[in-house]
């Protein structure tokens, strides 16, 4: 796995000897079931505090459908795109600034590159102060999000 921080966003990828196409279906998918996006422990947890200060957590259910598209609605995401083989999640959470989530996979010679970004983009003063006190805890988040993302595509 490659980690990369940077002050305004983290980074993890793995490579996957696995075809880009079906990789990408499994991490879109949407439907009845676990979905890593909506069900990985960092999430659920930031839903809870998300309720705890005001706000209205994992409101919204996985849609019906096979796979998720731009412009769906699941746990506190908006899907502001799903397609081109990369997902971007952007949180509907309270924040002092946007927290930006984005999943892309590309082929490589002998499978696929997932890799899995977490920006966050501050609102003024104390969207700045947040974001360097918040570092740890999105690394965190960031590494366990990609580790069941990587678990749930066997």
């Amino acid at each position: 796995m490659h980690r990369r921080l940077r002050l305004h966003r983290s980074t993890r990828a793995s490579t996957l000897q696995r075809e880009p196409d079906d990789v990408w279906v499994r991490l879109t998918a949407a439907g009845l079931g676990p979905h890593w996006y909506v069900d990985a422990a960092p999430l659920v947890v930031r839903g809870l505090i998300d309720r705890a200060v005001g706000g209205e957590g994992r409101r919204w259910p996985v849609p019906e459908r096979e796979q998720l598209q731009t412009g769906d609605k699941a746990g506190f995401w908006r899907v502001t795109q799903a397609e081109g083989h990369t997902l971007e999640l952007v949180a509907d959470v309270r924040s002092p600034g946007r927290v930006v989530l984005t999943t892309s996979v590309t082929p490589t010679d002998d499978g696929c590159r997932v890799t899995q970004d977490v920006a966050f983009e501050p609102d003024g003063l104390i969207g700045q102060l947040y974001m360097l006190t918040d570092l740890a805890a999105r690394e965190t988040v960031i590494e366990l999000i990609h580790r069941r993302l990587l678990a749930e595509l066997g």
